[in-house]
């Protein structure tokens, strides 16, 4: 048997030729890092874009529809004694309904302008996503969006711009 040369704090490992050894440090460094992980998946599994398509036409036009339940987790902080849905998951549910519009490939968000969020959004309300494709092509599709609450607009975007996933934009590689 070898013995190893002890870390700071930790017991002399004892390890066979060719084993190697963790320490319960090592242990719980991992162990932080893959509940990390999983409650980044379980938040973004937890948010969906939109619950329900009600008109698709590529290329021209989408409509949807996403509830906002109450037990989002993101309401425990924004803001607890008046929950608010932040506008980024508002704009995200867009975003996911514009690649829908734009049709089958791989997008990207690449700009979006002329952002305005005009009421909150709280627990309990039924957004109804609407997406307009003004300009199209293989590499690039621009949209206008718009976001209901009734019959109150609470957020429009007037560019919503897609960029096609083997576009290469400037500034990058």
């Amino acid at each position: 048997m070898t013995t190893t040369a002890p870390r700071t704090g930790a017991a002399p490992a004892r390890t066979a030729p060719g084993q190697t050894t963790t320490t319960d440090d090592d242990t719980a460094v991992r162990a932080a890092a893959l509940t990390r992980a999983r409650a980044r998946a379980a938040d973004a599994q937890a948010v969906p874009a939109f619950d329900r398509l009600l008109e698709l036409v590529e290329g021209e036009r989408a409509v949807a529809v996403r509830n906002v339940p109450a037990t989002l987790a993101c309401f425990t902080a924004h803001f607890p004694r008046h929950p608010v849905l932040p506008g980024v998951l508002l704009l995200e549910s867009l975003t996911a309904l514009a690649r829908a519009a734009a049709g089958p490939g791989s997008w990207q968000l690449a700009a979006v302008r002329g952002v305005r969020f005009k009421h909150f959004v709280g627990p309990g309300d039924q957004v109804h996503l609407t997406v307009e494709v003004s300009r199209h092509s293989p590499r690039q599709t621009e949209c206008r969006a718009t976001a209901r609450v009734g019959d109150r607009v609470v957020a429009t975007v007037r560019a919503l711009t897609l960029a096609g996933a083997t576009t290469t934009r400037e500034g990058t590689a």
